[in-house]
């Protein structure tokens, strides 16, 4: 594994570990020329799975474009990158146990929005309103009246 800092050939796992889910090992790596240390992720490698945009064309099912989308969401919030991850993990394998080729990036977005309100509700509604595309306040309040009500139905569970 290269380094990604100096590009050294060589490195050495520090520690590894199974992901929560069972999905991947997480191994910890240490550079042996300048002792950086980084996380690589391993994975079985699966059949492409390509995704149908809402303008019909398709792309390649891209992990890290959650990911990144994400992280502009949670921005100066308290969501760990684990938290953020662990909702990437969750989505992809949602979308891996469907068995289909191809997915709409509109059901990705709807497993994204359901991992994320357990979350940060506020990271939610920053997403939810890039994904949705609110087009006005009414649209925004329904969406803030949703939250409230699963908030409420969540609390007369527990």
């Amino acid at each position: 594994m290269q380094c990604p800092r100096c590009h050294h050939q060589e490195t050495r796992v520090v520690d590894s570990r199974p992901t929560a889910e069972g999905q991947a090992i997480r191994r910890r790596r240490e550079c042996e020329k300048c002792g950086f240390r980084f996380t690589t992720f391993e994975r079985t490698e699966v059949a492409p799975l390509l995704v149908i945009k809402k303008d019909g064309t398709r792309e390649e099912f891209n992990r890290d474009k959650i990911l990144r989308g994400i992280i502009r969401s949670a921005e100066k919030r308290p969501v760990t990158m684990e938290q953020m991850n662990r909702v990437v993990e969750n989505v992809d394998a949602q979308v891996r146990s469907l068995g289909e080729n191809e997915i709409s990036s509109q059901l990705i977005g709807e497993y994204v929005m359901n991992d994320l309100a357990d979350v940060d509700e506020i990271a939610y509604i920053r997403f939810a309103s890039v994904y949705r595309q609110f087009k006005d306040m009414g649209v925004f309040l329904d969406e803030l009246k949703e939250m409230v009500d699963r908030d409420k139905k969540r609390d007369a569970n527990h």
